[in-house]
């Protein structure tokens, strides 16, 4: 789909979330490791690198803490922390696994750039039971997925009225 006929069909719809046929591209879209909630407390400190298919470290989970680093970058936050003592999801996997709620990194080789640029939720069917669904983590501009069981979307997407309110 082109950029002016996706756009064109927001403008008039509106309310619509995008279905995108993954199966295609199935092998140039990695999942990587979870991320916390991005509302969690936990979250709120943790600024993730970003996981890329040739950068395996990362893929794996590296992240560096707000709180930690303050002695070395005294007011830094999460938009402005930008180096510092590496963290590494594997130290606090339990504390990830208690605020998990779906969102993981991902790499998109060659993505399909209209759907980054989608103005409505998209959700990617790689034809597993579950759906992902493109979103933006948190105020670092992070790029997630999060995996949301079909069931719960077919449910959701039949009794809600917004688009916006399905899985959200």
């Amino acid at each position: 789909m082109t950029d002016a006929e996706r756009l064109s069909r927001e403008a008039f719809y509106k309310n619509l979330v995008w279905i995108v046929d993954g199966r295609s591209f199935v092998a140039n879209f990695d999942i990587y490791h979870m991320l916390p909630d991005p509302g969690s407390v936990l979250a709120s400190d943790l600024v993730w690198q970003k996981a890329k298919r040739q950068w395996r470290g990362a893929a794996d989970g590296i992240f560096l803490s707000v709180s930690q680093n303050q002695a070395h970058y005294p007011g830094a936050t999460k938009t402005t922390l930008r180096g510092g003592e590496l963290g590494f999801l594997f130290r606090i996997k339990d504390e990830v696994l208690a605020e998990y709620r779906g969102h993981h990194q991902y790499d998109w080789v060659r993505p399909r750039t209209t759907w980054l640029e989608a103005c409505c939720p998209v959700y990617i069917d790689f034809g597993l039971n579950y759906l992902v669904r493109l979103e933006t983590y948190d105020e670092t501009g992070l790029p997630c997925v999060r995996l949301v069981p079909k069931v719960r979307f077919i449910a959701e997407a039949m009794s809600l009225t917004r688009a916006t309110d399905i899985a959200p």
